[in-house]
């Protein structure tokens, strides 16, 4: 698989402009990533911009904190694939995970799991606020609840994706569920070391970067 589709194009600032937005596909189209990563607000107007090419919508739900009502974070992806969402990325309840309420995060996932339907579920296991084993029971809950990916960060924490987090998810949901790797991947190397750790998926907002990173380096 070409690099560029190991990229969700990303924008998920607050302060995100309509303009920043029509950037974010048009770039998307250009270079053909993997995805557009944005707030639900955008999920409409990116799924027109992009019909007809191979990019997908993907628009991040109970962002960035995971800390909302199950029901609400069901609705908002509901909400999001009706406006046009193909792939939803949601972030797990880390307080509760923390209190080991194991069967409430499982069926957090498992209520927008359902609301996904066929949509791809990315599942946001905040990786920098956990313990090792809270990392690999979080991807245990996300796999029992359907998810099609384990995430590493929203990159909105206290820091992004780490290449040993990758490999330690990797190593723990196994070869049919994906990885992505979010935070912070700014260079090509950064986004290699990531792939080589087991990411099968980068989320980043300096995708063309990587993509002339790799670029250069075949020169």
């Amino acid at each position: 698989m070409k690099l560029s589709k190991y990229i969700d194009h990303t924008v998920l600032a607050a302060n995100a402009s309509l303009a920043s937005i029509e950037k974010l596909c048009q770039e998307a189209r250009q270079y053909d990533f993997a995805s557009v990563c944005v707030n639900g607000c955008y999920a409409s107007y990116c799924a027109k911009a992009l019909k007809g090419s191979s990019v997908s919508t993907c628009v991040v739900v109970g962002f960035p904190l995971g800390a909302m009502a199950t029901k609400a974070k069901a609705y908002e992806a509901k909400c999001a694939i009706e406006d046009g969402a193909t792939e939803i990325d949601m972030v797990i309840n880390v307080g509760f995970l923390k209190d080991r309420r194991l069967e409430e995060v499982q069926e957090d996932i498992h209520q927008v799991k359902l609301a996904c339907g066929k949509t791809l579920l990315k599942v946001i296991i905040e990786a920098c606020l956990l313990t090792d084993e809270e990392k690999v029971t979080a991807c245990k809950l996300a796999v029992a609840a359907g998810a099609d990916y384990v995430k590493t960060s929203t990159g909105f924490s206290t820091s992004g994706a780490k290449v040993e987090d990758v490999a330690l998810m990797r190593k723990t949901v196994g070869a049919d569920i994906g990885v992505k790797a979010a935070g912070g991947i700014r260079t090509y190397e950064a986004a290699k070391a990531m792939i080589d750790a087991g990411a099968s998926r980068i989320g980043a907002s300096a995708g063309i970067a990587i993509l002339s990173g790799a670029s250069d380096a075949k020169n």
